[in-house]
């Protein structure tokens, strides 16, 4: 299998950028496709090889068009809250682009897809509209005999634009003295952007990798309280951190739910839902770490997280 020409979705985003930078660095042509070229063209302008591509990626007819001269596809894109609680968003934004992107790599014969889905997700078992969109998104790719798949399965993601720590320091310094933490023994490992990158990069040839479902995790776990309070350290706000109860952290979740509408209006992300309330029911932890399996060391949130973190908010309070 020839591949000098990727297509990638989602490559404007945080493991996009990543993931751009390195497959630039080993030489292919790239094109990736976003809604918002300005908006995003900085960010990748000084990449060699890559073309930014202003289109609608949920219309079929323009996805088609835009892959034709590719050899290969990336699937980055992934949402962690939709409006309402019927999932809708969900699916529309991990399963039906899936089955777009089936149909699109069909039309050209393209035989080669890199798909971004998630730690835990299940079709059917999963706990939570995002875990089971992404199952199915999942399931349908490699279902497709046209295509030879690799999947990859993180934990939840670190790195200097990351929407994790960087959104728990934001709540941080808006939360003087206490910080009420829903689902704070759900366990993570989290996974460094640039091992995800280098994951995804090394595997793209060779059929070793056809049809393989990677999991991707750090080399330590953490429950989401230590994790909190690691971030209000590294950004020297002293903080109690009180675990809620079950209860009040599922109240916690609908109250967000209830007033989603606001955060867009804001500029902001929502910060919890009853989704992310589920999702958290299930460890999201790897039972088999395969970046060691890749032979990639995986780096550590202490020796990466600190220095960002400090930087963006060390004396802003």
């Amino acid at each position: 299998m020839s591949i000098s020409k990727i297509g990638i979705l989602g490559g404007t985003g945080f493991v996009g950028r990543s993931l751009a930078r390195r497959l630039s660095d080993a030489g292919y042509a790239l094109k990736v496709l976003t809604r918002r070229r300005a908006a995003n063209q900085r960010a990748l302008s000084l990449l060699p090889n890559l073309e930014l591509v202003e289109t609608e990626i949920h219309d079929q007819a323009q996805l088609t068009a835009h892959l034709t001269d590719c050899d290969a596809v990336v699937n980055l894109v992934g949402i962690l809250n939709g409006r309402g609680t019927s999932g809708a968003g969900f699916y529309h934004a991990h399963t039906e682009l899936s089955d777009k992107v089936i149909r699109a790599c069909r039309e050209h014969r393209i035989e080669r897809l890199l798909h971004m889905s998630a730690i835990n997700a299940d079709a059917t078992g999963g706990t939570s509209h995002y875990l089971r969109s992404k199952g199915a998104a999942e399931d349908r790719v490699h279902a497709a005999e046209e295509l030879n798949v690799t999947t990859y399965r993180p934990s939840v993601i670190f790195g200097q634009d990351d929407s994790f720590f960087n959104r728990f320091a934001g709540l941080i310094r808006l939360m003087p003295g206490v910080f009420p933490l829903a689902c704070a023994g759900a366990r993570f490992a989290p996974v460094f952007v640039e091992d995800v990158a280098r994951a995804m990069a090394d595997t793209l040839t060779g059929p070793a990798h056809f049809g393989k479902r990677y999991d991707l995790c750090g080399p330590r776990t953490y429950t989401l309280q230590e994790l909190v309070e690691f971030t209000a350290r590294c950004t020297a706000r002293n903080r109690l951190v009180i675990p809620l109860p079950d209860f009040a952290a599922r109240m916690q979740g609908l109250a967000f739910d209830l007033s989603g509408f606001i955060f867009p209006v804001l500029g902001i992300e929502q910060p919890f839902s009853t989704d992310n309330y589920r999702s958290m029911q299930v460890d999201a932890v790897c039972p088999c770490n395969d970046l060691e399996t890749l032979g990639i060391e995986p780096a550590t949130v202490e020796s990466i997280v600190p220095a960002y973190l400090k930087t963006q908010y060390l004396g802003s309070e």
